[in-house]
């Protein structure tokens, strides 16, 4: 299974948080179990994920598609810099990005 099919699992089958504002806003309260963040996602987005993230002991992906890809991945008409991995479901996401780190 590639990165992006257990991407796609885990938002049809878990529960995920999409968009920068309220990823920041669930990995400040401590939730989620890995972020994902798109590539081209702007610097001091990403300085944020990865500073409140950091404190919250959640593990960030730097995914290597641009945000509209991610989006589509998603399955969303739009968009998408920032995702929160709050429940994977059926994916296998959490051990793939561990593997890969």
């Amino acid at each position: 299974m590639d990165i992006n099919k257990a991407i796609r699992t885990a938002v049809d089958t878990g529960e995920v948080v999409l968009g920068s504002r309220q990823a920041i806003r669930s990995i400040k309260h401590g939730k989620g179990k890995l972020v994902i963040v798109a590539g081209n996602c702007k610097k001091d987005i990403i300085e944020d994920v990865k500073y409140y993230a950091k404190l919250s002991n959640i593990p960030v992906y730097i995914h290597d598609v641009n945000s509209l890809e991610l989006g589509a991945i998603c399955g969303k008409p739009f968009p998408v810099s920032v995702m929160v991995i709050l429940d994977p479901g059926n994916s296998d996401i959490l051990e793939m990005v561990k593997s890969e780190g």
